[in-house]
């Protein structure tokens, strides 16, 4: 699969994680920072920006 030519990295996980458990404030904005919305559809149409991994 490739999307403008650009090939995806994907993982499968197989872990079961538990319920109930939360990810931390500041760590949820981490990944939020990375979100870009389209503003026709916000709901449906998200960017995720790639993580610095410098």
């Amino acid at each position: 699969m490739t999307w403008k030519g650009i090939h995806p990295v994907v993982q499968l996980s197989r872990t079961a994680y538990e319920k109930g458990v939360t990810v931390a404030k500041v760590a949820m904005q981490a990944v939020e920072s990375r979100l870009a919305r389209n503003p026709l559809l916000p709901k449906w149409d998200i960017l995720i920006r790639p993580a610095c991994t410098a």
